[in-house]
C-alpha cells in the first residue's frame, strides 16, 4: 500500500502557518509528500526544505489572483497537487496548512487504509475535527463548524478538491462515498497573536472577498476579534508536533464557556445531535 500525502501553501512564514507541524505530523503515514508551493512574499521554501526529509517533494506553482469568488483559489491549486501524485499511489492524505494529525491516531488510519484499499465502493476516508479558536485550550463547538471532513481520498483523478478545498467531490458534483478513519484533525486556523491573526484575516479574504468588501468590513482594525464564537475548555492533548508551537504562545486569550450565548436555532440543533441525530451540512456520504 502506497500513501502519499500533499498540501499547498504560500507564505506560511510570513502569515506563520504551522504547515511544518502539519506536514510532520503526517509524514510516519506516508511514502512521499508532494507540497506545492505557490508564488510567495517570504521563504516559504527555506521552510519546507528545513524539514530535511527525503519523503518531501517540493513543486512550485502560481496562484491566480483574479479568482476573488469563494475561495476557488485554494481548490484549483489543491487540484494542481493532487495531479502531481504519481499513479502508483493507492491513497492520498490531504492537509491543509493549519491541519494537524495527532501520532495517537496513526494506527487507526493506517488500519482504516488498509481495511478499505480494496473495497473500490470506497473514495475516501473521513476525520472528526476540534476547531481551536483563540487559544490552544479553547475548542469552538458552534454548530455551525463542520464536524467531519475527507481528508484521505482514493488516488482516482476523477476526484477534485470542491468549492474552497473544504473537501472533495468527483464527476459532475457527486459526493464521495466514504467510511471514518475513527481519527481526529487538529485544526488550529484561528489560533495566532491577535495582531498577526488580523493580518492573517485580511490577506486570506482576498480569497473570498472584493476589495471593497475588505476595505468596508475588515480593515482598520489592529487585532482579530475572536469573542464571537461557542468555546469550550480543551482537556485532551495536542499532537506532539504542536509542543514547542504551543510554548512559544504568549498572547493571552479568556473565555468562560459559561459566557456562551445560544440562539434559539443553536439550543435546538445541538439538543437534536445531542439525540444522536447529525443535522449538520455532510459534504459526503457514509456508507462504513
Amino acid at each position: 500500500m502506497k500513501v502519499t500525502g500533499f498540501t499547498i501553501i504560500r507564505n506560511a512564514v510570513k502569515y506563520d502557518f504551522p504547515i511544518v507541524e502539519a506536514i510532520c505530523s503526517a509524514l510516519p503515514l506516508c511514502d512521499e509528500f508532494v507540497v506545492a508551493i505557490g508564488n510567495s512574499d517570504d521563504d516559504t521554501i527555506g521552510l519546507i526544505k528545513g524539514i530535511g526529509s527525503d519523503k518531501i517533494r517540493i513543486e512550485h506553482t502560481i496562484w491566480d489572483d483574479s479568482l476573488r469568488e469563494g475561495g476557488t483559489v485554494l481548490a484549483r491549486e489543491t487540484d494542481k497537487a493532487f495531479a502531481m501524485i504519481s499513479p502508483d499511489t493507492d491513497w492520498c492524505l490531504y492537509l491543509q496548512a493549519d491541519e494537524i494529525i495527532h501520532e495517537a491516531d496513526h494506527d487507526k488510519i493506517r488500519a482504516a487504509m488498509q481495511r478499505h484499499k480494496d473495497d473500490k465502493r470506497i473514495d475516501g476516508l473521513i476525520f472528526d475535527y476540534l476547531h481551536f479558536h483563540g487559544s490552544y485550550r479553547h475548542i469552538s463547538i458552534d454548530p455551525s463548524n463542520f464536524k467531519s471532513e475527507v481528508r484521505i481520498i482514493r488516488n482516482n483523478k476523477a476526484i477534485y478538491s470542491y468549492l474552497d478545498a473544504q473537501g472533495f467531490r468527483k464527476g459532475d458534483s457527486v459526493k464521495l462515498d466514504v467510511a471514518h478513519t475513527g481519527a481526529r484533525i487538529f485544526h488550529y486556523s484561528k489560533v495566532k497573536d491577535p495582531a498577526l491573526m488580523q493580518k492573517k484575516h485580511v490577506e486570506c479574504s482576498r480569497y473570498w472577498y472584493t476589495d471593497d468588501y475588505i476595505a468596508d468590513n475588515l480593515t482598520g482594525k489592529d487585532e482579530y476579534d475572536f469573542a464571537d464564537c461557542l468555546l469550550s475548555i480543551f482537556k485532551g492533548t495536542h499532537p506532539a508536533v504542536m509542543a514547542p508551537r504551543i510554548a512559544r504562545a504568549t498572547w493571552v486569550f479568556e473565555h468562560n464557556p459559561s459566557d456562551n450565548k445560544f440562539s434559539l436555532k443553536k439550543r435546538l440543533k445541538i439538543f437534536v445531535e445531542k439525540l444522536g441525530f447529525n443535522v449538520s451540512y455532510q459534504n459526503y456520504h457514509k456508507i462504513a
